[in-house]
């Protein structure tokens, strides 16, 4: 490979500290007041105006410049292809939020139109997720479990549960935590919070939707084997339910487990053959609906329900629910569930909205996405919808078959339209058991993200940990409190690395101005008489006292016993001075010498006491403080450095800083660092003009030093 060719510069300029350059750059001391920045930000132009409506409403922007020719074609082909999709997917999904499966076909119309006009994702799918279904139906079976609607049956002598007046609360309790999801998000991105994805990191999102899968695997296990297990609710309900599932498993329905097994061979064995034949088909295979369709010819035509107590969907009532407002007298009972949805689903909405962004070159506006998905939900609500979010199985499909534009999405929603009006009832013999192995089968890409805690172990520790306690956490405490308790743990571990950082010292690389860890270059040397110290970490409350200790561990300076041998030597020099003076004063008496005469050889006696003046030479004469990491100081952090500057200048050494932000400057400033003594002249623009100056400029210690010794000199002499 032929070597890189290397470009060579020569600056030529004197050394700069932040004086100089404030000076040189005419830095501007006005800033904007609080009255001007309201006044900027109320301010009404036209511009300004068309700008807001076209990012509020950004259907107005991209539809008038829609491709029709481009792009109509994949669009229809893709809607229709994941419209076939959605079918089966919300009746499953709807199963794990706890309602009747229709309504997973109206939370799969509604908050998709609304997605249309307010999203700015072209590829993304919305519609029922499995992460946040199963984060529903936690809810709902905790607010409105089957022992609230147990009735005694007078024919079996027996209590029943009745699963029409449970399934109209459960819907009442789905609608209500959907309805103030929205609202949560809605408010969030009206104040310009979409940042707040930033806090769900990459492993934790994995880990959580891993230990989400878990709980939908469990919840769909009842499905499989044709029993009726409690549901618990709180801290470690999954290990019950497991425990309870394991119990009632001598009571499988064999009909009930025979189909499911069925179901999921199937459908598994049509997953690979869809995937050997994409490249063969401008279309992948509904292999799902035609599993659907299947099932439920062949459990008409056996009646499995009857024959052999296999559970089907049941009752699905033609048409659209009317509007209705959410039960507000439950709003107190669902406002942390709500809150753990608006971020989950956000989270899971952006990520892969930015992924496709990135890769077909266009912007997703965070902000803006919180209030699409804001509104989706509150007004899904309204109709009958429960949470949303967006599929990644459904996305790619939108994807991969021609989808370029936010038209897929309505097509889709249209193909939901059409079945929910006209052909939904046909499904009423749906076994459950294969919604249930839909969802197991749909659930395999989940399960492979436990191949990321290798892949994690060898790139990064700290991000495996993560993972690994998110999915813990999520397992054990279910997803909403699994949720917060991840994001305070993946926090702390910010914390914690900030507090232990990795101090080193700096070293120049011969014949540059580059200055590296002297620990990690062998051709990095020290410059002689000069100490460069730098943390990998910012310089705040929770580390400042960490960053005095390295700096003397590092230095080989223990400061507070130098500091406390010199005060030790002051006082035992001003007793000998007592002393002396003590001595003096008797001999003056005896020879009646006038004790205040100027000139007297006893006062010049006095001022020659043997003291060590000499400087020394094993310490430094100058601390450079690279602050090029730290982006922010708080009070702690300038007291640390005063404290630094102050102590170490107590033995005659200087401490400079190099390389501060504007930031860093500003809270020096404010936090009353510098002082008629302390100007910014001790600050340089880079760790080179540092060294420099204290290699060419002597400090005032050492002039004050020189004139001492001078003085000591003539005196003697």
């Amino acid at each position: 490979m032929e070597e890189r060719r290397r470009a060579t510069y020569k600056v030529n300029r004197d050394v700069l500290d932040e004086g100089d350059l404030d000076e040189m750059g005419e830095k501007s001391d006005t800033k904007p007041s609080l009255c001007d920045k309201i006044k900027d930000s109320v301010s009404c132009t036209g511009p300004r105006v068309k700008n807001c409506m076209l990012g509020t409403f950004p259907v107005a922007k991209w539809l008038p410049r829609y491709a029709f020719r481009e792009d109509a074609l994949g669009d229809l082909v893709s809607g229709i292809s994941v419209g076939i999709m959605q079918l089966p997917q919300g009746m499953a999904y709807a199963l794990l939020a706890s309602v009747p499966p229709v309504f997973g076909l109206y939370s799969s119309f509604y908050p998709v139109l609304i997605y249309f006009i307010f999203g700015t994702s072209k590829h993304i799918s919305i519609g029922t997720y499995a992460v946040m279904s199963v984060m529903i139906g936690g809810v709902v079976d905790r607010l409105a479990p089957d022992s609230n609607f147990e009735i005694w049956d007078n024919v079996t002598n027996s209590s029943i549960i009745d699963s029409v007046s449970r399934d109209q609360e459960r819907v009442r309790i789905a609608v209500v935590v959907t309805f103030v999801s929205g609202l949560f998000q809605i408010l969030l991105g009206l104040v310009q919070f979409g940042f707040v994805v930033t806090y769900l990191s990459e492993p934790l999102v994995r880990g959580y939707t891993t230990g989400a899968a878990v709980h939908v695997i469990v919840s769909q296990l009842k499905y499989v084997f044709g029993i009726h297990p409690k549901r618990y609710s709180g801290p470690i309900s999954l290990i019950y339910t497991v425990l309870e599932i394991c119990y009632l498993l001598p009571q499988t329905n064999i009909g009930t487990l025979v189909v499911s097994i069925v179901s999921i061979v199937t459908l598994i064995l049509a997953k690979e053959l869809n995937a050997y034949l994409s490249k063969k088909l401008p279309v992948p295979l509904p292999m799902e609906l035609f599993a659907v369709i299947i099932a439920t010819v062949i459990s008409w035509q056996v009646n499995l329900e009857k024959r052999y107590g296999v559970d089907v969907v049941g009752d699905i009532p033609s048409g659209l629910q009317p509007p209705a407002l959410p039960a507000m007298s439950l709003f107190g009972q669902v406002v942390g569930d709500a809150f753990a949805l608006a971020v989950v689903g956000y989270g899971i909405a952006i990520s892969l909205g930015r992924i496709f962004a990135l890769k077909y070159g266009y912007k997703v506006d965070s902000n803006q996405e919180l209030i699409a998905l804001g509104l989706s939900n509150s007004i899904g609500g309204i109709f009958q919808c429960f949470a949303i979010s967006c599929s990644m199985s459904r996305s790619l499909v939108q994807e991969s078959t021609g989808g370029k534009t936010q038209v897929a999405g309505a097509v889709s929603a249209v193909v939901i339209l059409f079945i929910t009006l006209w052909i939904g009832s046909l499904f009423e013999d749906l076994p459950k058991a294969v919604l249930a192995a839909i969802i197991f089968v749909n659930l395999h890409g989940m399960m492979k993200q436990f191949l990321d805690i290798p892949a994690l172990w060898k790139s990064n520790k700290i991000d495996m940990l993560v993972w690994v306690a998110t999915f813990i956490l999520t397992v054990l405490l279910n997803p909403d409190l699994g949720l917060a308790a991840a994001i305070a743990f993946s926090m702390l571990t910010v914390i914690f690395r900030t507090q232990l950082p990795k101090y080193s010292l700096l070293g120049q690389v011969a014949d540059t101005d580059i200055y590296k860890p002297v620990e990690d270059y062998d051709k990095a040397k020290q410059v002689p008489g000069i100490l460069i110290f730098r943390s990998s970490a910012t310089l705040y409350f929770a580390n400042a006292e960490m960053y005095q200790e390295a700096l003397g561990e590092k230095s080989g300076m223990d400061i507070t016993k130098i500091l406390s041998i010199k005060k030790k030597l002051a006082a035992k020099r001003k007793r000998h001075e007592k002393k002396l003076a003590k001595k003096v004063k008797k001999e003056l008496k005896k020879n009646k010498a006038d004790m205040e005469e100027p000139n007297s050889e006893h006062q010049k006696g006095i001022a020659i006491i043997d003291v060590d003046n000499d400087p020394d030479l094993s310490l430094p004469r100058a601390i450079i403080l690279d602050l090029s990491p730290v982006n922010f100081l708080d009070t702690v952090g300038v007291k640390t450095i005063k404290s630094i500057r102050r102590d170490y200048g107590e033995i005659d050494i200087e401490v400079i800083l190099a390389c501060c932000q504007s930031g860093v400057v500003e809270s020096l400033q404010a936090g009353g660092f510098f002082s008629s003594n302390v100007t910014k002249s001790c600050l340089f623009y880079s760790i080179h003009d540092a060294v420099l100056y204290c290699q060419s400029a002597k400090t005032k210690n050492q002039y004050d030093e020189e004139y001492e010794q001078e003085d000591l000199k003539e005196t003697h002499f």
